[in-house]
């Protein structure tokens, strides 16, 4: 299959001179978690020059540097990604994806006489996941099990630090070693805009600090066990939104992950 059949037509993009603030509200209206980026040339067409995401935008947002600086100040140019993967409408859907495992992408903006036509992401590919063959691959198998997690009383900045040198967009949180909540992203976001708007400028360094992990994670997490096949995973993945499922053993304690990576992978060996 080419990976044409597969790929999102519906195009939201964004300028590269727009804010920060204008990325946000697409990618919220959307339910979408990154941006490709365009401008527009000489001859009014829209060029492919970046792409934008979640976890870029939260990496910008909670940087010491910019830490005081409103969303409306920065341009989406000071923080896409410029060097972008495009691929051709033409691709099988294999190649796409071993692409987008080896380089460590979310997704890739689709090509066709080097205009863009649509943009294919892990999530498109969870849907691939959703036959009745994907019922004898059990979770056990893919889960990963090097897992980054951190305590409820844990800091704000402490959690973004761990979200961004590990280069993941999720966090499960414990209090006690039970879980208790996910952190992502996206709950990061949301919260340093929230705490820009309420707290004066001249006191947010020191009480950005005093913001914890139980503050703004999202509690009742949705989990899955690991004896559950992975058209049970793609099944809720889609339904939800989420990007992936803490993994309980038989006594609920938490022992690993399942994301949209591993179904990718799954995809490809399948």
């Amino acid at each position: 299959m080419q990976v044409k059949n597969l790929m999102s037509e519906n195009l939201i993009t964004i300028d590269k001179d727009q804010s920060l603030t204008d990325g946000l509200k697409l990618l919220r209206k959307n339910n979408i978690s990154r941006l490709p980026v365009v401008n527009t040339n000489s001859n009014n067409e829209k060029e492919l020059v970046g792409i934008v995401s979640e976890r870029d935008i939260a990496r910008k947002l909670g940087s010491s540097k910019y830490g005081t600086m409103p969303p409306s100040r920065f341009h989406i140019s000071s923080v896409m990604v410029k060097d972008v993967i495009a691929v051709n409408e033409s691709m099988e859907l294999v190649d796409v994806a071993n692409l987008m495992l080896e380089k460590g992408i979310g997704s890739v903006p689709v090509e066709s006489e080097d205009s863009m036509v649509g943009i294919v992401s892990k999530a498109d590919f969870v849907t691939m996941c959703t036959t009745k063959a994907f019922e004898k691959i059990l979770v056990k198998d893919y889960m990963n099990t090097d897992i980054k997690t951190i305590y409820s009383d844990e800091r704000l900045v402490h959690a973004r630090r761990i979200l961004i040198d590990n280069k993941i967009g999720r966090l499960p949180v414990l209090d006690d070693d039970e879980i208790v909540g996910i952190l992502t992203s996206k709950d990061i976001i949301r919260c340093l805009i929230s705490f820009r708007k309420n707290v004066p400028e001249k006191h947010q360094q020191a009480q950005i600090k005093n913001i914890t992990v139980n503050d703004i994670m999202s509690t009742n997490p949705k989990t899955i066990s690991q004896d559950a096949n992975i058209l049970e995973v793609a099944n809720i993945l889609m339904e939800t939104g989420y990007n992936g499922l803490p993994v309980l053993d038989d006594n609920n304690q938490l022992i690993g992950i399942i994301t949209q990576t591993d179904l990718l992978k799954i995809f490809i060996e399948s």
